[in-house]
């Protein structure tokens, strides 16, 4: 008789083609409401996505009812006055992803000031029996997030915790990441199927696609600033004589 798969080796079986994609609309945009989002989320599936990640204990409940069988990463972004994490930074967020559905439960894992200890989260994700993400910044995040548990490493964070935000992924990172750890997202910019290919190439574990796919404003933006770049001149044609 076979043992029984552990939940982390059915997360693995699942993610058989390693894509996640973000349903997160641009904030208070026209596509920002529940519909909008369970509509991207039944799309991704359709394409072959093998997973959501979607923002909002509301919204995970509500694309959980629509797609029972889908593998969602929940978090709860909130704009904190004292503390500039964002992502699931409150064990009572962890709670309401957990009671929504949520499969995975991703947390701001960067070494900042923030309201709740780390560890705390990811024990209140195991405690709920859900598999616990961290989002990182560097390498030193990751490493202490696999210490104090966490199940999923992702590269989420890098670029985005100060200075210019970079216009491509952070690959040394990411290779840095899966020399180190056994699953590791490739998420922040990956915007290309190229881009996701080479995460793929580098050891990622799965590949979260976010803005290229669901955040139509910002698409529409990189198609209008490249066709508003000048348009070269033809020489003018000049008739040869005798014709």
């Amino acid at each position: 008789m076979k043992a029984a798969l552990t939940p982390l080796e059915t997360l693995d079986r699942r993610l058989r083609n390693g894509l996640i994609v973000s349903c997160q609309p641009v904030d208070n945009g026209p596509m920002d409401d529940d519909d909008t989002v369970v509509r991207l989320a039944r799309a991704a599936i359709a394409g072959g996505a093998d997973g959501l990640r979607i923002e909002g204990a509301v919204r995970v409940a509500r694309v959980r009812v629509a797609l029972p069988e889908a593998l969602i990463i929940g978090i709860v972004k909130r704009d904190l006055p004292d503390s500039p994490v964002r992502i699931t930074p409150f064990c009572s967020d962890v709670e309401a992803l957990a009671q929504a559905g949520a499969d995975i439960i991703a947390v701001d894992a960067t070494e900042r000031v923030r309201p709740e200890a780390l560890g705390a989260l990811i024990e209140s994700i195991h405690q709920l029996g859900k598999v616990a993400m961290a989002d990182c910044s560097c390498l030193g995040d990751a490493a202490n997030a696999h210490r104090l548990g966490a199940d999923i490493v992702g590269s989420t964070l890098s670029g985005y915790t100060g200075g210019p935000v970079p216009s491509e992924p952070d690959y040394e990172l990411l290779e840095q990441l899966t020399q180190r750890y056994p699953r590791v997202m490739a998420e922040g910019r990956f915007n290309t199927p190229h881009e996701c290919a080479r995460a793929r190439q580098l050891g990622a574990w799965a590949v979260t696609v976010g803005t290229a796919i669901t955040r139509t404003e910002v698409v529409t933006q990189w198609f209008v600033e490249a066709t508003s770049a000048p348009r070269r001149e033809e020489a003018p044609t000049v008739a040869s004589e005798g014709s």
